[in-house]
């Protein structure tokens, strides 16, 4: 028979007989000690990890920019063998209205044998006969560090009389890789004198023109978006900066900040990668001296 705790225990028996009974389990959790200190510890975990996680991935990116550069080189070099010369810094259209960049007759030698041929060297940039080309960007003419829209709007050069500083001439495909005019800026020289570096006019350049020996001439370099749009198809040279958006050149020294627009920046920590002419790829650093930096855009000999 089943006894009561009234019947056969005394009060403190009982007691405890009972929370026995209604104890449902183990009870689980953190203090608001623990829950303190966790914290804390899994911040200071995180602000190791995330800079490194960071550079981790900008290694990966400066990587990928070389390569797009290596391939650029390859493609300047074939072309090269092919026809003689390096391509032209730029080259007019039919009517000399408008301005191809260097980039454009490389296309076959980098698989986009199908993009050239919508590339009509007879129709004006802005034509309607370039269409598909103004609206492609590829990703071999992007740094993956760099952060840029696709396209951009070529403006008319903002020191024309009027509101004409705000018409639109040419919106075109973004890219992030220039070849070196030399020492000048482009924008300002082109008309009146060649650049001293490969990509120096409208005339093409040989090998046997860098006469400082290939692999001490710097002959494609990159700049961020946000020191002014760039693109690989041409310019309207009524636009503003007009041939920087298709040239740099390599004066004050990398990632200046109070350097001219037409000068080679890069979201890559202290440097700016480099294809030379020869074919390698180098990063030079913000820090070298200027004088050095404008001789590895000149073509002639000291």
């Amino acid at each position: 028979m089943r006894l009561s705790c009234s019947q056969s225990l005394d009060l403190k028996s009982c007691v405890r007989i009972s929370q026995r009974a209604f104890r449902i389990g183990p009870r689980y959790g953190f203090t608001i000690l623990e829950l303190l200190i966790s914290t804390g510890i899994l911040s200071l975990l995180l602000a190791i990890l995330l800079p490194a996680l960071d550079s981790a991935r900008e290694s990966a990116r400066r990587i990928q920019c070389n390569g797009h550069l290596k391939q650029i080189g390859l493609a300047l070099h074939h072309y090269h063998e092919v026809h003689g010369a390096f391509p032209p810094g730029w080259q007019w259209d039919a009517r000399q209205e408008t301005a191809f960049g260097w980039l454009p007759p490389l296309l076959p030698y980098l698989e986009q044998t199908s993009l050239h041929s919508k590339v009509n060297y007879q129709d004006a940039v802005s034509g309607p006969l370039n269409a598909t080309a103004r609206a492609r960007t590829l990703p071999i003419f992007l740094c993956p560090s760099d952060m840029t829209q696709p396209r951009f709007m070529l403006y008319a050069e903002s020191n024309l009389a009027g509101p004409s500083k705000d018409i639109g001439l040419v919106i075109l495909p973004s890219a992030n890789y220039l070849g070196v005019f030399g020492v000048q800026e482009p924008d300002d020289a082109w008309r009146t004198q060649a650049g001293v570096g490969t990509f120096a006019g409208p005339d093409p350049i040989r090998m046997q023109d860098i006469q400082r020996g290939l692999s001490h001439v710097i002959m494609v370099g990159e700049r961020r978006a946000s020191t002014i749009p760039s693109t690989w198809l041409g310019i309207d040279p009524r636009g503003e900066d007009a041939h920087c958006r298709i040239l740099g050149n390599a004066n004050l020294g990398p990632n200046i900040l109070h350097a001219d627009e037409c000068e080679f920046t890069s979201r890559h920590p202290g440097m700016v990668n480099f294809l030379w002419a020869d074919g390698h790829v180098k990063n030079v650093c913000n820090s070298i001296d200027s004088s050095v930096y404008q001789q590895m855009a000149t073509r002639f000999a000291f």
